[in-house]
C-alpha cells in the first residue's frame, strides 16, 4: 500500500478499460477518488469503503478544494483530457500535490507551444502502459520539460472460473448452441473493429464451420451497431452493457481484439486469464502481450481474410487452441495479474 494520501482522478464520461483500471487502483490503494458527475463510474464505488466525490468535467476549483480539504499528497490521473484540470487544481491548491499520469494513449506528436510546455512541466511522472508508449513520450516531449517516465503495465483481475454446469447454464441463457464462439469485448464503435470479426465469422459459416460471434459491450455509435445488426444478425449475439465481461469470455473458443494500434489491450489479458485463446491485431499493445504462435495469435490489421484463416486454424485444431490458451493463461498470471501490478504502482507512487 502507498503511504501517501493519494487522489485518483478520472473525469471521463465513458466506461472502458481506462476507467475501470482507475476504479481498481483506488480500491487497492485505498485512495480518494474524484469522478465525473455525469459519468458511469459511481456504481463501482457504491457500497464500498472508498471515499469518492463527483464534480463537473471542468471543475478545477472544486478539485483544488478537495485536494486541500483532504490533505492530498499525490494526484494520479488517467484520462489525458484531464491534464489541464489536474494541473490547474494542483497550482491553485495550497497543498501542491505531486502529479502522476498513467498514460493510456499513444503520442504521435507534441505541440511545442507555451500552453503544452506549461502543462507537461507541471507533471512529475508519467507511467506509460507499454514500452512503445514510453519510446513515444521520450521522442516527442522535449527533454527540458519531460516528466520522469516509468513503464507500468495494466493488470487484470483473477476471474471467477465457471464450473462446467455454470458454463453450460450460462451458455444456454446467452442463446449459444454447439458452435465455435468468437468473442469481441469493448465499446461498440467502428474503431474497435466489430465489423471485421463479424465478417470473419460470416465467412467461417460460409465455409461450413458453425460459428457465432459474441459481441460484448455497449454502443458508443448507435448507427454503427444498427448496421452490424442489419448485416450480421444471423451470425452474432449482442449482449449490450455488462459488468460480467469475463463471464462471457469463458463461453468463447477465441477472443479477438481487432483494433488498429490498441495502446495496450486489457481485454486480451482478461481473456488469457480466463483460459481463452486470444487473437489480436499485429500492432500496438498486443505485440507486448502475445508471443505469436506461443500463447496466442496475431493477424494482419484490418485483414479479414487473415483473421478468418487464424480462427479457422483454431476451430480445426482443438489441441492447438488449448495449448495456446494454456500458455496464455500462464503468462497472464505471471506477468499481468492486477495485484502484482498495483504493488508496483504503490511502490512508484511512494517514491515520488
Amino acid at each position: 500500500m502507498a503511504s501517501k494520501k493519494i487522489l485518483e482522478l478520472c473525469l471521463s464520461p465513458d466506461l472502458g478499460g481506462l476507467e475501470l483500471y482507475m476504479v481498481r487502483a483506488s480500491h487497492f490503494l485505498n485512495a480518494y477518488s474524484v469522478i465525473n458527475e455525469n459519468g458511469k463510474l459511481e456504481p463501482y464505488y457504491q457500497n464500498s469503503d472508498v471515499h469518492y466525490s463527483k464534480i463537473g468535467r471542468y471543475s478545477f476549483i472544486k478539485l483544488a478544494r478537495f485536494i486541500d480539504e483532504n490533505d492530498i499528497d499525490l494526484l494520479h490521473l488517467h484520462w489525458t483530457k484531464d491534464i489541464p484540470i489536474a494541473v490547474l487544481a494542483k497550482l491553485l491548491s495550497r497543498k501542491k500535490p505531486k502529479l502522476v499520469q498513467t498514460r493510456n494513449m499513444r503520442m504521435t506528436r507534441f505541440k511545442d507551444d507555451f500552453y503544452h510546455r506549461f502543462l507537461y512541466k507541471n507533471i512529475d511522472m508519467m507511467l506509460p502502459v507499454t514500452y512503445q508508449v514510453k519510446e513515444q513520450l521520450e521522442k516527442f516531449i522535449p527533454a527540458d520539460i519531460r516528466p520522469k517516465v516509468e513503464v507500468l503495465y495494466m493488470g487484470a483481475e483473477i476471474p471467477h472460473v465457471l464450473d462446467s454446469k455454470e458454463k453450460e447454464d450460462f451458455r444456454q441463457k446467452t442463446g449459444l448452441k454447439d458452435e465455435f464462439v468468437v468473442g469481441i469485448v469493448g465499446r461498440i464503435e467502428e474503431a474497435k473493429g466489430q465489423h471485421l470479426v463479424l465478417e470473419a465469422v460470416k465467412r467461417l459459416n460460409e465455409q461450413g464451420i458453425a460459428s457465432k460471434a459474441l459481441v460484448v459491450g455497449h454502443a458508443m455509435d448507435q448507427k454503427y451497431l444498427e448496421s452490424l445488426i442489419e448485416h450480421y444478425a444471423d451470425y452474432a449475439i449482442f449482449t449490450g452493457f455488462t459488468q460480467e465481461a469475463q463471464k462471457y469470455m469463458q463461453l468463447c473458443d477465441a477472443l479477438v481484439l481487432a483494433t488498429e494500434n490498441e495502446t495496450f489491450g486489457l481485454v486480451v489479458i482478461e481473456a488469457m486469464m480466463c483460459g481463452v485463446c486470444v487473437v489480436a491485431s499485429n500492432s500496438g499493445g498486443p505485440l507486448e502481450i502475445i508471443d505469436e504462435g506461443m500463447n496466442g495469435l496475431l493477424f494482419q490489421t484490418h485483414d479479414v481474410a487473415d483473421l478468418t484463416q487464424k480462427l479457422e486454424s483454431l476451430c480445426k485444431n482443438d489441441n492447438k487452441k488449448e495449448t495456446l490458451a494454456s500458455a496464455g493463461k500462464a503468462k497472464a498470471y505471471e506477468k499481468f495479474e492486477s495485484q502484482k501490478q498495483f504493488v508496483k504502482l504503490a511502490e512508484l507512487l511512494d517514491r515520488e
